[in-house]
């Protein structure tokens, strides 16, 4: 039995299961399985989706925060309307998107992001797209998270990711990378699981 084989049908698992439960994406499970090891979002929170197309972690985040939370979903990717949750089309890493958001969220509970580049299929180039990302992700967060807020990210790993982890590290309490069950074997991501943000005097 190939570990392709294998990985393949855990891809097919969580496909089904998604499509049954009405995420609009498998990657629901990755949040919902970071979630329940991590518990990062709460009952309440107000919780920004970074890359948030097609809208599957946003979906968890909502069931997550319920009635009185707030979801606020960024991507660059236009993404269909879900009731209840905010949407900003925009690039992360641009000032006007930056303004948007902080115009919808006064006091921010929660950043994730599942933000991804375009596969090239060079690793190298594709690692390094990602910690770009991530580094986007993070800058982001340093600059809308209150103190003792929390940050989800995902980033490939390679040569470039342990300055990136303990860049992480220098601004919240508690780090540690994870891989979910959802992930696939075969796959070189890895989730950033921060908590406790120190505040702006890490900045």
């Amino acid at each position: 039995m190939s570990k392709r084989w294998v990985s393949e049908k855990k891809k097919e698992h969580y496909y089904k299961k998604a499509k049954k439960k009405g995420y609009r994406a498998r990657s629901a499970y990755k949040l919902l399985q970071i979630n329940e090891k991590h518990h990062v979002i709460s009952q309440g929170d107000t919780v920004i989706d970074l890359g948030c197309a097609p809208g599957g972690w946003s979906q968890v985040a909502l069931e997550i925060v319920g009635e009185k939370g707030t979801v606020i979903a960024v991507d660059i990717a236009r993404t269909e309307p879900i009731d209840g949750i905010t949407f900003i089309r925009g690039d992360a890493a641009k000032e006007e998107t930056k303004k948007k958001i902080l115009e919808a969220a006064e006091d921010v509970d929660v950043v994730i992001s599942d933000m991804s580049p375009n596969i090239t299929g060079h690793y190298s180039m594709d690692h390094a797209r990602s910690v770009d990302l991530a580094e986007i992700a993070l800058e982001l967060a340093s600059g809308t998270l209150r103190r003792g807020g929390n940050f989800v990210v995902k980033v490939f790993q390679g040569d470039m990711f342990k300055a990136y982890f303990d860049d992480v590290k220098s601004k919240f309490r508690f780090v540690k990378g994870h891989s979910p069950a959802a992930s696939r074997k075969s796959s070189s991501e890895i989730y950033i699981v921060a908590k406790g943000y120190l505040g702006p005097k890490n900045q």
